[in-house]
């Protein structure tokens, strides 16, 4: 079968929502569809997820299968132990998938690494060879494209840049570590520091209700986004200053505050990069609304090709 008349199946698991298309051989989505993650025990959450593959797909047979997930995970043996989906631990997701898809390639990434490579193939690092991709939502995840490639590691869990240590007497942070950028900067966490410190301690918020707050000058907001956005800046200079590489692009919802995000971020990046190799260091919003289905699939093409 030619790539033109081919197509792939992407999926994207993360603890708020799984997301499933059918994508082309030039990453354009044919079918997507998603659902909320659901809660209870592993066969509960692979249910879920099978019923969103089946309607995805409909009549398309696809010729491989890629897979973004929470991490971390086992890619040599197709295991996934997402901190954020309590149900699965060392949950065989690549034989699961298979079985319901037929003889097929399915390919297993973390979701960070199919953000960057979404956003490599056809988002804002389309015309650079070297990319850190950062997901800014429930969690903090990231991935690396390096010499047009991505960067798995040996177990697949290269550049876990939000349990990167940037506070050696930080908070606790579910990963069991301390004082990890995760712990600052993702949404949930941002929302509880700004409740402690008195912000609408009485009302049912979001990170979304934050980034507007800040975005209308509330102190205790702006302040609780300076912070995150500092932990963001020393995860993203100690990844560039080890890979060499100055184009960074993050996604993901809490992105979507927008300057109240990367106003801060660009002013610590500034401060922090100080290697003359790291000095033109930028960072810019994610172009595609669903790089992580898109590298999903990416990396199943790479698997047919």
């Amino acid at each position: 079968m030619s790539d033109e008349a081919a197509t792939v199946l992407g999926i994207d698991i993360g603890g708020t929502k799984m997301a499933a298309a059918i994508v082309s051989a030039d990453g354009e989505v044919i079918s997507k569809d998603r659902i909320a993650t659901p809660p209870g025990g592993a066969d509960q959450v692979f249910a879920a997820l099978a019923e969103l593959i089946v309607r995805v797909s409909g009549d398309a047979t696809p010729a491989a299968v890629g897979i973004g997930s929470a991490g971390p995970l086992d890619q040599l043996h197709g295991l996934v132990s997402p901190v954020n989906i309590t149900g699965w631990r060392n949950f065989p997701l690549v034989a699961r998938v298979r079985a319901l898809t037929g003889d097929v390639p399915v390919t297993l990434g973390v979701d960070g690494h199919c953000f960057a490579l979404g956003e490599f193939w056809t988002g804002a690092g389309r015309n650079v060879d070297n990319l850190l991709g950062i997901v800014v939502s429930t969690g903090v995840g990231a991935g690396l494209v390096v010499d047009g490639k991505p960067l798995l590691g040996q177990s697949g869990n290269a550049a876990h840049l939000g349990h990167m240590v940037v506070d050696l007497d930080g908070e606790s942070c579910a990963c069991g570590s301390y004082g990890c950028v995760e712990t600052y900067a993702s949404g949930p966490r941002m929302v509880a520091r700004a409740r402690r410190l008195g912000w609408r301690s009485e009302e049912i918020v979001d990170a979304a209700v934050l980034s507007a707050d800040a975005a209308a000058g509330d102190e205790i907001a702006l302040a609780v986004f300076d912070d995150g956005a500092q932990a963001l800046a020393a995860g993203i200079v100690a990844t560039a200053v080890t890979v060499d590489l100055t184009t960074v692009v993050i996604g993901g919802g809490v992105a979507k505050a927008g300057p109240v995000l990367f106003d801060p971020v660009q002013r610590w990046v500034k401060r922090l990069a100080q290697l003359p190799f790291v000095a033109d260091l930028t960072v810019e919003p994610a172009q595609l609304d669903n790089a992580g289905l898109i590298g999903a699939a990416r990396l199943g093409w790479d698997a047919l090709r």
